[in-house]
């Protein structure tokens, strides 16, 4: 994790550089309000992965020695094809529309079915085919 960390601390040092010049350039706060938020979350970032990449044991991408078959086993958990995602989406671009409109009413209904379509998506994995 010390390369991910160098590569946020060399980008946020990236940052810390172009800010300023944007300003004198433009002279736009926009844009240099941003700028200054990206460097503040480089700097967050990489700062967060040193701290823990100094606590941690080397993974096998961080050893010059390492083979291939050091990286072999189980990857973790990958959750199976899931409806609940676009439910939620459609659900809260309901919503959404309902505000550019003015119908408050569209909020409501977008709202409740947004309660359920979550609630299906958090419980997804305590019934129905891929239950366990």
């Amino acid at each position: 994790m010390k390369v991910e960390a160098w590569i946020f601390l060399v980008t946020t040092a990236f940052f810390a550089l172009v800010t300023p010049a944007y300003w004198l350039i433009t002279g736009d706060w926009t844009g240099t309000t941003a700028l200054a938020m990206t460097t503040l979350l480089a700097l967050m970032v990489g700062s967060y992965l040193g701290f823990h990449a100094s606590r941690m044991d080397l993974r096998p991408e961080d050893r010059q020695q390492a083979e291939i078959v050091d990286g072999a086993g189980e990857l973790g958990f990958f959750p199976p094809y899931s409806w609940w995602p676009l439910w939620c989406a459609m659900c809260l671009s309901t919503m959404v529309y309902g505000v550019a409109v003015g119908a408050w009413w569209l909020v409501i209904i977008g709202a409740a079915l947004g309660i359920i379509a979550l609630c299906g998506w958090v419980f997804e994995y305590y019934r129905g085919v891929h239950a366990h």
